[in-house]
């Protein structure tokens, strides 16, 4: 007996069937600037940059997460939020936020 073939499943953060622009803006934001944060803090003299895209992340995903209303959302802050954490925490080791100016 022949089965009915659901259709093709697409990659959306949006499992509840509403738009969420903002959230899902914000996930996506956080998500880069953790894997810019994470990545540059694997070079010292990279700090400012891990250091200042880290913080920033943080804080986006962390007002992502006060908004946000899906899981697969949540998922993705956490992810970017992770990141970011760090990748500021390794660029505040390698010299900080303002890299030895005061």
């Amino acid at each position: 007996m022949a089965q009915h073939a659901a259709g093709p499943h697409r990659l959306t953060f949006n499992t509840d069937g509403r738009r969420h622009p903002l959230v899902n803006s914000l996930a996506i934001v956080t998500l880069v600037l953790g894997g810019i944060a994470a990545i540059s803090s694997i070079w010292s003299n990279l700090h400012l940059l891990s250091s200042w895209t880290g913080l920033v992340g943080i804080f986006t995903g962390g007002f992502g997460q006060f908004i946000s209303v899906t899981t697969a959302e949540r998922f993705a802050l956490i992810i970017g939020l992770g990141a970011s954490a760090v990748g500021f925490y390794i660029g505040v080791a390698h010299g900080g936020l303002t890299g030895g100016l005061w």
